[in-house]
């Protein structure tokens, strides 16, 4: 593992490949949030095609800007989580139900299939999984509009 910033770039077919301190050059490298959610920005590991770390950076801000951007870059085209910004409906407070909702990516549908697919993961953040596996995130339910907080307490 390095500490020093890891030396980036895209191989001929698009995939990040890392120069190590040593000199050694890895294919297919891969980053990995360790809080995906609640720090985004800090704590990513590069993964090798193996599994195994091959670098770790503490906060992307410290990266010079065309690493960071390329990190950041590949999080984005790997990871899809929606966050929801406010709920519109619910077919019915039965399950399964039809929420519509509005995210940072824009309206869509979805269907709750049971109440265990509404996890905590803290005082006020919440990670709803539809049918399909799509992950959806309520970053702060407080923040949410009266009308969705009443919606949401009727499946929690």
């Amino acid at each position: 593992m390095t500490t020093a910033p890891p030396q980036l770039t895209r191989d001929p077919h698009g995939r990040l490949q890392l120069t190590a301190a040593d000199g050694s050059v890895h294919e297919g490298v891969v980053p990995v949030r360790a809080f995906p959610i609640a720090a985004p920005t800090e704590g990513i590991a590069l993964v090798g095609e193996d599994g195994h770390e091959l670098a770790w950076i503490d906060r992307l801000d410290v990266l010079p800007e065309a690493t960071r951007q390329l990190v950041e870059d590949e999080l984005a085209s790997r990871e899809f989580v929606p966050e929801i910004r406010r709920l519109r409906q619910v077919s019915t407070f039965a399950i399964p139900s039809t929420w519509e909702v509005e995210t940072d990516r824009g309206e869509t549908r979805f269907v709750l299939k049971g109440e265990e697919d509404i996890r905590r993961l803290g005082a006020a953040t919440l990670l709803i999984g539809d049918s399909h596996g799509v992950q959806y995130l309520i970053r702060d339910l407080f923040s949410l509009d009266k009308t969705s907080r009443r919606l949401l307490d009727r499946f929690m």
